[in-house]
Parts: C-alpha cells; sequence; structure tokens
C-alpha cells in the first residue's frame, strides 16, 4: 500500500508540471498561429503589389516598344531626306554648270544680236534680196525668242531647287527635333523601367524572405503540436496509472481486509486465550507550530522547520506500529484538538488533496527537488490540487479520517521517494 500511495504521490506530483507545460506551449502554439496569419496577410499584400508593379511595368515597356518603332521610322526618314539633300547638292553643282553655259551662250546670243542687227540694218538699207531679208528677220527673231525661254527655263529651274531645298532642310530639322523629343521620352521610359524593375526586384526579395518566415513558423506549429501532443497522452498516461495505482491499492486493502476477517474468524473458534494487546507507549513529547518559517531551500530547512500542528507525538518515525514487528512508522502521528488547523512546514504546490484508504482525507505538497510532505487523516481540506501554498499556511484540519480511534495528524517527509525523519527536519520538540 505505501509503495502504491508513493507512486500515486510522484504521478500527481508530475501532472501539474507537465499541465504548465502543456500551458505554455499551448500558448506558444497559439503565438504561432497569429504570427502565420499575420504574415499570410503581409503576404498577400506584397503579391498585390507586386502585380501592380509588374502591370505598371508591362505598360512602360510596351509604350518603350513603340516609341523604338517611331524613333527607327524616323531614322529611315531622316536617311531618305540626307539622300536626297545630297542628290539635291549634285543637281545645284550640275544647274551651276548650265548657268555658266548659259551665261556664255548669252554673251554668243548678244555678240549675234549686235552682230545681226548690224546686218539687218544694212539688209534694210541695201534692200538688196528682199526674201533674204525676210528669212534672215525671222530667223533672228525664233533665235532670240529661243534664247529668252532657255534663260526663263533655267532661273525656274534655280527657283524651284532652292525651294526644295528649302523645305527639304525644314523637314529634316523638324525630323530632328521629333527624334530628340522621342530620345528624351525613351531615356525618360528608360528610367522608370529601370525603377520599376528594382522595385519588383526589391518585392521579390521581400515576398522570398517573407515566405521563408511563414515556412519557418509552419514548421515551429507542427512541433509546437508535436510537443502538444506528447504532453497531452503523457497526462493520460498518468492519469491511467494513477486510477490503476489507487485501484490496487484498494484491492490490497480489499484483500487485507479479508485476511484480517478470517484471522479473527480462527481466532473466535479456537480456545486459546485472546491476545493480549501491546501496552500503549508513554505519551511522547509535545512538539509546537510556532515560530518563524523558513523561507529558504527545502534541502536546507533541515532542524529548521516548524511542526505542522500543536500537540503530542503519538508515535515516532521508525518505530513498530501495531502487533507487526515487522511494519515500522514511516513518519509520526501528532495528537491534536479535532479541527485544529493543519499548517504547511514549507512553501510549495499542493500535488494531491483527497481520500485515500488507509490515511483518509491526505495532502501531499511538493517543496521542489523531490522533496514531499505528507498530512493525513485530517478532517477537512482546505486546498486543493495545484494550489500554491506559502510556508505556516493553514492547508486542513486535523480529524481521525481513514478509520483511526482518535483525532491525530499523519505528518511525513518524503526526499527523492524515501522516507525521512520529520524530527531531522523540525525544530526540537517543547
Amino acid at each position: 500500500m505505501l509503495r502504491a500511495l508513493i507512486t500515486l504521490a510522484l504521478v500527481c506530483l508530475l501532472q501539474p508540471a507537465f499541465a504548465d507545460e502543456r500551458a505554455q506551449t499551448q500558448q506558444q502554439l497559439d503565438a504561432a498561429r497569429q504570427d502565420i496569419t499575420e504574415l499570410k496577410k503581409l503576404l498577400g499584400k506584397l503579391q498585390e503589389e507586386k502585380s501592380g508593379v509588374q502591370k505598371d511595368l508591362r505598360g512602360t515597356e510596351t509604350e518603350m516598344g513603340k516609341l523604338e518603332k517611331q524613333v527607327q521610322e524616323l531614322q529611315k526618314e531622316l536617311k531618305k531626306s540626307e539622300s536626297e539633300l545630297e542628290r539635291l547638292d549634285a543637281e545645284k553643282k550640275l544647274q551651276s554648270a548650265r548657268v555658266e553655259q548659259q551665261r556664255l551662250i548669252a554673251i554668243q546670243a548678244r555678240a549675234a544680236y549686235q552682230s545681226g542687227r548690224q546686218e539687218y540694218l544694212k539688209l534694210l538699207l541695201n534692200q538688196q534680196n528682199p526674201e533674204k531679208f525676210a528669212r534672215t528677220l525671222t530667223y533672228y527673231d525664233y533665235l532670240s525668242k529661243a534664247r529668252l525661254d532657255q534663260l526663263k527655263g533655267f532661273n525656274e529651274t534655280l527657283r524651284q531647287l532652292a525651294n526644295v531645298e528649302q523645305e527639304i532642310a525644314d523637314q529634316q530639322s523638324q525630323l530632328l527635333d521629333q527624334k530628340t523629343a522621342l530620345d528624351t521620352q525613351r531615356d525618360q521610359l528608360d528610367k522608370v523601367r529601370k525603377e520599376r524593375q528594382l522595385a519588383l526586384a526589391k518585392l521579390n526579395d521581400d515576398v522570398k524572405a517573407r515566405d521563408a518566415k511563414l515556412q519557418a513558423r509552419v514548421q515551429d506549429q507542427a512541433d509546437l503540436a508535436k510537443v502538444l501532443k506528447t504532453i497531452e497522452e503523457t497526462l493520460a498516461r498518468q492519469a491511467r496509472e494513477a486510477e490503476e495505482a489507487r485501484q490496487k491499492a484498494l484491492i490490497a486493502q480489499q484483500e487485507a481486509e479479508k485476511k484480517r476477517q478470517r484471522e479473527a474468524e480462527q481466532a473466535a473458534t479456537t480456545d486459546a486465550p485472546a491476545p493480549r494487546k501491546p501496552a500503549r507507549a508513554a505519551p511522547g513529547p509535545m512538539v509546537s507550530s510556532i515560530g518563524e518559517s523558513f523561507g529558504g531551500p527545502f534541502a536546507s530547512a533541515r532542524g529548521k522547520l516548524p511542526w505542522p500542528v500543536d500537540g503530542r507525538l503519538l508515535a515516532r518515525f521508525g518505530e513498530t506500529r501495531g502487533d507487526d514487528t515487522r511494519a515500522k512508522w514511516d513518519g509520526v502521528m501528532i495528537s491534536a484538538a479535532a479541527g485544529s488547523q493543519v499548517h504547511a512546514v514549507h512553501g510549495g504546490r499542493v500535488v494531491f488533496a483527497d481520500w485515500l484508504r488507509g490515511a483518509g482525507l491526505l495532502v501531499i505538497l511538493d517543496h521542489g527537488n523531490g522533496y514531499l510532505s505528507l498530512y493525513g487523516h485530517n478532517q477537512t481540506l482546505l486546498k486543493s490540487a495545484g494550489d500554491v501554498v506559502k510556508a505556516g499556511e493553514s492547508i486542513s484540519t486535523v480529524g481521525n479520517s481513514g478509520g483511526q480511534d482518535t483525532p491525530a495528524l499523519y505528518f511525513a517527509i518524503r526526499q527523492q521517494g524515501r522516507p525521512s525523519d520529520p524530527a531531522q527536519w523540525c525544530r526540537s520538540q517543547g
């Protein structure tokens, strides 16, 4: 039964620790889920921004393609204009030669005309041959008219060439202006495109970084979920073990009672005289819960702790229990009035507060580092499992639960699962 009690106490001791770890893990899991939600929202915004930048980049590059085509067409027009100017320059030189030739012809015509007028006057005055005179006069008229028409044609050609040259020069100037404007606009669009590309690259880097962080948080969430599952499985297993230990303790107690009943029945049927009851030991010394509490580690509290209740020791650690010389007390029994306050000898956490066969209403405190204190046969439990108590705080009241004849408190100390004499930990008895 004692072994089952120790097993039960250890299970109850570990349950609050696992419960705390479970709560912390659950908080971390909730935080991870919140982070993942926020990261997904941020990624959505980045994707929208990225789509907008890509759309702007697409429009910019499409416009640049159109402008490049226009610039190429303008360059072709400029080349054609330059070729035309070169042709006109060559024609202009030819016309200069023709003008020079015209000048020479004009000189000749003038001389011929002067000569012709003299011949004409001579013929007119002499009137030697009227027919020849008429033919010669007609010839001179035709020649003079032809020379004048030719001169007008040359002058008109030169005038037209000058006009065409000016128009081509104006067209070339206009095309150069358009090309300059288009080059400027293309440079601006190229600058915008580079800015868009840089923004897009930055967005891609941000998306990759956020995506990596999101994947990390998802992995953290999965790991935390595994830890939480392990804790829940451990708590469930401990609950099963605690119940099994409780059932084993009940069965052992029932078997012990049945054995005692059979032995009593056998003794009643025999003629042997009833065994004498052992003489009650003399009342033990008084112990007291009065005094300052010890606030240091439990391991350093040896000889410094107050007793849990004011009263007299009825049984000491290591003494024989009843008729069975093999059974020894693993704690002490302190006689006290029913309803007296039972105080925690040291600060700790309540790991068990319930009824247990053989111990009645029992409170077990965990003081850390493997130290436990047990308080049994209580009348009332003032604390519940999981409560944190301070040194000197009331945790129960004295009673006779668990089959005791008179009110008394069972008090024991466990060190790493092994019984330890409470008298070595508490102050000297009064």
